[in-house]
């Protein structure tokens, strides 16, 4: 079985690491301070879950339109690109003071553009570890994002208690043009996986291969559902909580890095899909507490309980991975980040349009039990894609 030192002797693939932890941290810096300065100003939980989570409702329109160039372009060119951009935007959001509207105009047209991102960077995975080191690579990329979220949340949290929003944004802005470097000289200048245009039409192709794939189909309802609920429990932290929602948020990244820890080094495939379905029924329960009220240090201890949960996604991914042609699996994966991230934005603005009405206890409760209802719904059809495209994982070395 491979480690975590194995992998990160590859040059490239430290350069995808470094560079994927710096977004993440700039990410999480901004969407915090945008919540809080949103909350503040409106005093809306939909506005505030809107504009913390709204982005992701734009990865559909890049999963529809763009995703193809997660295959079709220069992974390094392309994510160097998005980088500037990235950079670039939370620069004005530093920079002016604009008004609430004005700040989520500018965050979702940005996020159109970097819902290629994931495919591009999750393909170039694929290049850069040993095939039967994907799911070790994706947790190492995955802790990265728990530690990131950890660092950023808890950062900005304390930093909002002492400095104006514009000074976390600049430093936020700051770890963006850091990633810019590393990429440019930790990744080598590969060449397309499909030599294609990058266009809607060839995505539309791509797009249309996958979703008639029967195993695609269940893998990635289980990827998008089941989280995209705990998500919008999320979503209703800053209502709840105030300030004190960074605690949560960064006690729900340290569970989700360590379940990413433990899964992707520790467990083999066979071990993977055995616990996947506990995962899944683990990652809503301990949310349904929030119907009574408790402090909100066993609240937060639940919740990073709670998010050990997500790591049942590494064992679908693995599957997801299993069960495609090599040339469209930077698409595929662009499109699961793309789909189990524009849930994330629509289950927020659900549960924050909700939480105007009846409370944001009330809301979390009822988003955590139909997120479990529906882990309940998809075991049987998992076990299907399982006993099919499972059997190659099995015959791995590992396995």
């Amino acid at each position: 079985m491979s480690t975590y030192r194995e992998i990160f002797r590859g040059r490239e693939f430290r350069g995808l690491w470094i560079s994927s932890a710096l977004g993440n941290a700039s990410a999480t810096m901004t969407s915090l301070t945008l919540a809080i300065v949103v909350n503040a100003e409106t005093g809306s939980a939909l506005l505030s879950a809107l504009i913390m989570f709204g982005p992701s409702l734009a990865h559909v329109l890049g999963a529809s339109t763009l995703m193809s160039a997660a295959d079709t372009a220069r992974p390094r060119r392309i994510l160097i690109v998005l980088a500037t951009v990235s950079t670039a935007a939370v620069v004005a959001q530093a920079a002016f003071d604009l008004r609430s509207a004005a700040r989520l105009l500018l965050t979702l047209g940005v996020a159109y553009g970097l819902s290629i991102a994931s495919g591009v960077r999750w393909g170039l995975l694929n290049e850069v570890v040993d095939r039967d080191q994907f799911v070790l690579g994706r947790s190492a990329m995955n802790l990265s994002v728990g530690a990131m979220q950890i660092a950023g949340f808890g950062a900005a949290g304390l930093l909002l208690q002492t400095f104006e929003p514009a000074e976390v944004f600049w430093l936020a802005a700051a770890c963006s043009a850091l990633t810019i470097p590393v990429l440019r000289f930790g990744l080598a200048d590969r060449a397309p996986r499909r030599l294609t245009a990058t266009s809607p039409r060839e995505t539309w192709r791509g797009n249309r291969i996958l979703l008639a794939q029967p195993t695609t189909r269940p893998l990635l309802l289980a990827l998008c559902i089941p989280n995209g609920l705990i998500v919008g429990c999320e979503a209703l932290f800053v209502p709840y909580a105030g300030s004190a929602a960074g605690l949560l948020l960064a006690a729900g990244a340290a569970g989700m890095m360590s379940g990413d820890l433990v899964i992707g080094r520790f467990l083999t495939p066979v071990q993977r899909l055995k616990v996947s379905i506990y995962l899944r029924i683990l990652l809503a329960v301990p949310f349904l507490a929030f119907a009574i009220d408790l402090p909100i240090g066993v609240l937060a201890a639940l919740v990073a309980l709670g998010s050990i949960g997500y790591s049942a996604s590494l064992s679908q991914q693995e599957l997801l991975v299993e069960a495609t042609p090599f040339e469209l699996r930077g698409q595929v994966l662009g499109l699961e980040s793309a789909l189990r991230m524009t849930t994330f934005g629509v289950c927020a603005v659900l549960a924050g349009a909700a939480a105007d009405l009846a409370g944001s206890a009330a809301i979390i409760t009822v988003f955590a039990a139909l997120s479990l209802l529906v882990s309940l719904t998809l075991t049987r059809p998992l076990r299907r894609v399982a006993a099919g495209a499972g059997q190659r994982l099995v015959s791995q070395p590992g396995g």
